[in-house]
């Protein structure tokens, strides 16, 4: 049974869910709100019909049957990727009342130096850098952030890894970041001239666009004329994406694992109300090879292997791959293959038997 409790509008039940009271004012406001936001959305064709469905509903005094903030923000969500056919704009409710925060606002140097200080706490989400048996380097990213803050700890982790025969990036597990931490990191496995354009970011509210480029400078050494395996998952989401793509587009890298989450276009937080925000992209990212995105269809895979399976297959590819060049297979690298093959095998194995018992 959910009952009030008799302040401000709130509604809640024995089991600690909170909603709220909504009125035709608050719905009103939303509403307008949506409207006026969706000016800065990146697909102005899309937003036009939005818009007009918005305020049709508006003068028809629609939505006056919904009394729950929850199901308030629900409805739109879906009516909004309805009507844009985006699946990344989201309607958010919030019990508690938002924080009257402007997406514009640039951080103070006080927000800048508490950010640093936790993702310093993370190591900047560089979070393991090894060398492999058969000598391949390993690289363990859970998120890309700011070259400001990372750049120093990502240089030191390519030294760590320059004199390996290949090199694993773990990105299965990352949600991506800082387009520019992206770009420095391409840098860093492509040659120092002539400058390789990345991406473009097309921002059509204000009719600009933003390029990235490799850049000539990195405060590390270079991976070049080795090979780079680069995994993925379905948790590999935005500036990694961005990463796996445009290295995958550039026949730089081998991608192993599964397809990754598909949320190309950059956006922003908006504040519509005391209790509702919602996402809306704002941006969007093409390539400059293929002029287009992986929006909604994600990243695929080179080689579609389970995110469990990733590592070891991605290990035991470059092992293999380094045995075919001439010269190459000394007693490191042979005992490595054997080794890695049957790890391979129980880890198969074992996965089968796991998938078998869930039916």
């Amino acid at each position: 049974m959910v009952e009030s409790d008799g302040s401000d509008g709130f509604i809640s039940s024995g089991g600690g869910f909170q909603d709220i009271d909504l009125d035709q004012e608050s719905r009103t406001h939303v509403l307008e709100a949506i409207a006026e936001a969706l000016d800065r959305y990146a697909f102005p064709e899309a937003a036009a019909k939005a818009q007009a469905d918005i305020r049709q509903r508006l003068s028809d005094g629609g939505y006056s049957d919904i009394v729950s903030g929850h199901q308030f923000a629900e409805t739109l969500t879906n009516q909004l990727q309805t009507l844009t056919e985006d699946q990344s704009i989201q309607v958010y409710f919030s019990p508690a009342p938002l924080p009257d925060l402007n997406a514009d606002t640039p951080p103070t140097a006080e927000e800048l130096a508490y950010q640093k200080q936790q993702s310093q706490r993370r190591n900047f989400d560089i979070n393991q850098v090894e060398r492999l048996s058969g000598n391949l380097g390993f690289l363990q990213l859970y998120g890309f952030e700011p070259p400001e803050f990372a750049g120093e700890t990502l240089a030191a982790a390519m030294a760590f890894v320059a004199n390996t025969d290949g090199l694993i990036i773990d990105l299965r597990y990352n949600r991506g970041g800082s387009p520019g931490m992206v770009a420095l990191l391409c840098s860093y496995l492509l040659p120092a001239y002539p400058a390789v354009h990345l991406s473009d970011v097309h921002w059509p509210s204000e009719q600009r666009t933003q390029q990235s480029w490799t850049s000539a400078y990195v405060g590390g050494p270079r991976y070049l004329d080795r090979s780079v395996y680069v995994l993925t998952g379905p948790e590999t989401a935005t500036a990694a994406e961005e990463f796996a793509y445009t290295l995958k587009q550039l026949d730089r890298i081998t991608l192993i694992g599964e397809t990754t989450a598909g949320k190309a276009n950059p956006g922003a937080g908006q504040r519509l109300h005391d209790h509702f925000w919602m996402f809306l992209p704002t941006g969007q990212v093409l390539s400059p090879i293929t002029g287009r995105n992986w929006e909604g269809s994600g990243v695929l895979p080179d080689f579609k292997v389970p995110i469990e399976l990733a590592m070891k297959v991605a290990h035991y590819m470059g092992l293999t791959d380094l045995s075919k060049k001439p010269g190459a297979l000394d007693r490191e690298l042979e005992a490595a293959l054997e080794t890695v093959k049957k790890q391979l095998d129980q880890m198969q194995q074992d996965l089968i038997s796991q998938l078998g018992g869930l039916r």
